[in-house]
């Protein structure tokens, strides 16, 4: 077949394409009696029709792929081909079915080699994912396991085509549609003398299945982040920076987002009320208003809706002080996060000491997780995240030089791609001279994402002007996280070696 000629197109199969199913069928599955007769197919393309689908070249029907919907339950546990196909040949799709069962597969020996089963694939499982089912569960028959028979168990049969030991022309197909083996079927279909009676129970998962079919239950699929590029300027009280605080909420508010990002000691110009013997001193009087601000913005996270990353601030705990950051959500609940990796000004001049517990937190709007600044340089802490089913990651700095910013820029690049997650970083900006270790900052906040087909190019989804004060509004689709992590380019998170190596807490989260 020329494939200039060629002229494929994907249908609907309709009752007056029989003679052609037919013979597909026939040239097929000689072995196992041809094609079914015209009722079944009948009652297929009556009960299921988007079920039924077909390839054409021109008007020859050329592929075909046949489904019914089933429950998940039932057919996710051994069954056998009786179970879909009773006594006479009748199949029956259940509409309330939340999984697609895939039945016969043919293409025309015409056809074949020029990759219309893979193409077929792909229609189910975007039918699987319109029709919000499940899985595709089919049971796949391992018609070269009778060479083997001898010396080999069909588990051992089945392991050596997983890795491509062994070729099996149904098998190692769908294992390359990323279909998984999730047992063996024993006496599936008995008059399968090549199978020796065997199949697979295959699956493939929608990662896009939402269960509720509640608004108020379900997952959001878009999330909208606002990352606040703060500038440091002098106050005179407590109370104003508290209204520049509440002016970024609530003009986050209007625009519907549901995270809000501040830097990285944004309260820092409140060093500059008092004059203080040394940094030391300076930074423990700061930490005295931490109370206040974790109050006061988680009251404008409930009454704004939206949930507030508090940047950072410092924390006293008897003579210790942390660099600890705040997740305020809209439902009233604070969680704290504490910065892990202390450098050397903040070790030296501040005497800041580390925490020893990270976090993902679950929220209204995904999973997240926060790294203060210096965090986001060591790989070790986000992949410990992502193992948890990290999807933003929100990072809030502060550098005084480009340079600086730069590295925590680049390393929060390289956590969105190998962690394929979302990643926010907001700074400060403006000069503040008369608070020591304050008097210049450089800041561009920016939404990275991971780098594929599904997202920007340059793998930055939006970025603030440097060194200007503004919002940045930026929406995160969940669902490219999702089909990325089955289906993506590369998968980093999938084809790690968790056989050679791993990431593990030394001292568990307490």
């Amino acid at each position: 077949m020329s494939v200039e000629t060629t002229r494929l197109a994907i249908c609907n199969l309709t009752k007056e394409q029989y003679p052609q199913i037919k013979t597909l069928m026939d040239e097929t599955y000689p072995e196992l009696g041809g094609a079914w007769p015209s009722h079944t197919i009948f009652r297929l393309i009556d009960q299921f029709p988007e079920g039924q689908i077909g390839i054409v070249d021109d008007d020859k029907l050329v592929g075909i792929a046949l489904s019914v919907q089933v429950d998940y339950g039932r057919f996710s546990n051994p069954h056998t081909y009786d179970d879909i196909v009773d006594s006479h040949d009748r199949v029956f799709s259940d509409p309330n079915g939340d999984a697609l069962y895939g039945l016969d597969v043919a293409i025309a020996s015409t056809h074949r080699g020029m990759r219309l089963g893979r193409r077929l694939y792909d229609a189910r499982k975007e039918l699987c994912r319109q029709y919000n089912l499940r899985a595709i569960l089919a049971g796949g028959r391992i018609p070269m396991y009778h060479n083997y028979r001898e010396h080999m168990s069909p588990m051992e049969y089945i392991e050596k085509v997983d890795r491509r030991e062994v070729y099996d022309p149904i098998l190692s197909f769908q294992l390359a549609n990323d279909f998984q083996v999730k047992r063996l079927l024993k006496k599936y279909l008995p008059e399968d003398e090549e199978s020796e009676g065997y199949a697979t129970l295959l699956e493939w998962n929608n990662i896009l299945f939402e269960p509720t079919d509640t608004v108020i239950e379900s997952t959001k699929t878009v999330v909208r982040v606002g990352a606040v590029q703060w500038q440091m300027r002098l106050v005179e009280s407590v109370d104003e920076l508290l209204k520049q605080v509440e002016y970024f909420v609530d003009t986050v508010s209007d625009y519907q987002s549901d995270f809000i990002l501040f830097p990285e000691f944004f309260n820092a110009p409140l060093m500059g009320l008092h004059d203080h013997r040394n940094q030391t001193e300076a930074i423990r009087s700061l930490a005295e208003y931490t109370d206040t601000f974790v109050k006061a913005m988680s009251r404008m996270a409930v009454e704004y809706n939206a949930n507030i990353i508090t940047g950072s601030m410092p924390l006293a705990e008897g003579d210790i002080i942390y660099n600890a950051s705040y997740l305020c959500h809209r439902s009233g609940k604070v969680d704290e996060q504490r910065k892990i990796h202390i450098t050397p000004h903040e070790a030296y001049d501040w005497v800041i000491q580390g925490g020893d517990k990270i976090a993902v937190f679950e929220t209204d709007a995904g999973r997240v997780g926060i790294q203060i600044c210096y965090d986001v340089e060591f790989p070790e802490l986000s992949r410990i995240l992502a193992e948890q089913g990290l999807d933003i990651l929100f990072v809030p700095f502060w550098t005084d030089t480009k340079n600086s910013y730069l590295r925590v820029r680049h390393c929060a690049q390289a956590r969105a791609i190998e962690n394929e997650c979302y990643v926010v970083i907001a700074g400060s900006v403006g000069n503040l001279p008369e608070v020591e270790s304050l008097d210049v900052q450089y800041s561009q906040a920016a939404v990275l994402t991971p780098s594929d087909f599904s997202f920007p190019h340059d793998a930055c989804l939006n970025e603030a002007t440097p060194n200007t004060e503004m919002l940045l509004f930026s929406d995160l689709d969940m669902d490219k996280l999702k089909i990325l992590h089955s289906e993506g380019t590369v998968r980093n998170l999938k084809d790690r070696r968790g056989d050679l190596y791993e990431v593990k807490l030394v001292k568990e989260n307490g």
